[in-house]
């Protein structure tokens, strides 16, 4: 999944993005409304993280705006402010969820990917293609009743393509779902991602190379 965080604290905002990269998403951090609005428009995000008080444009403006156009973004509002009335006003505006600080990171996670299953088709519990199972809570992969341990990339990597199967994605969706805004566009991190997934799942082969397309898990 992709998340934006938006936090003007720099802090926490790292801190947030680089727990949540180790999580296996893809996260972008910014630090304030006038720069989120800006990422907002050139970016699908899954779910957005978002203090409300941020300087520029404020965290409420950003999140009516965002109720208003139909954004398909989840939004998860942070605030210091911890009382009903505003978690009924965050609420109010558009958010999806509210999560008072301090807040333990475990909570923001399963939040986070609470979000991210309701911005898109429900899939089941657990991904399998042949004798190939991942499960996204677990966070685990197994291949013929074998654990196999897969890096971050690795594993989103593969639910992506596990989470249509035998359809074709290509190289820039990936990037742009499994990777971050730090990525080269031009890069081959998805075809070396890939040829170690290849590694590691053994054979028979379960990713497809479609020339000129992207790659797909097909026929066993």
């Amino acid at each position: 999944m992709r998340v934006l965080v938006v936090e003007d604290f720099e802090v926490l905002a790292r801190s947030i993005g680089t727990g949540l990269h180790r999580e296996g998403m893809a996260v972008d951090v910014v630090l304030d409304g006038t720069a989120a609005l800006d990422r907002l428009a050139a970016t699908r995000y899954d779910v957005v993280i978002l203090d409300r008080d941020l300087p520029g444009v404020h965290g409420d403006e950003i999140c009516r705006r965002l109720a208003h156009g139909r954004c398909e973004s989840r939004v998860l509002m942070l605030t210091a402010s911890g009382t009903i009335e505003d978690r009924v006003a965050g609420l109010g505006l558009g958010a999806d969820d509210y999560l008072p600080k301090p807040f333990a990171f475990a909570e923001l996670v399963a939040r986070v990917r609470a979000l991210a299953r309701r911005a898109t088709p429900p899939l089941p519990p657990t991904l399998t293609w042949g004798d190939l199972t991942l499960d996204p809570a677990r966070r685990t992969v197994s291949r013929a009743g074998r654990r196999l341990e897969l890096s971050p990339r690795e594993f989103a990597l593969l639910e992506c393509l596990l989470a249509v199967p035998g359809l074709v994605v290509s190289a820039e969706e990936l990037l742009e779902r499994v990777w971050d805004e730090a990525a080269d566009p031009f890069t081959s991190a998805v075809k070396h991602t890939v040829h170690r997934l290849r590694v590691k799942l053994g054979d028979p082969p379960v990713i497809e190379t479609v020339r000129e397309g992207g790659y797909r898990v097909g026929p066993l």
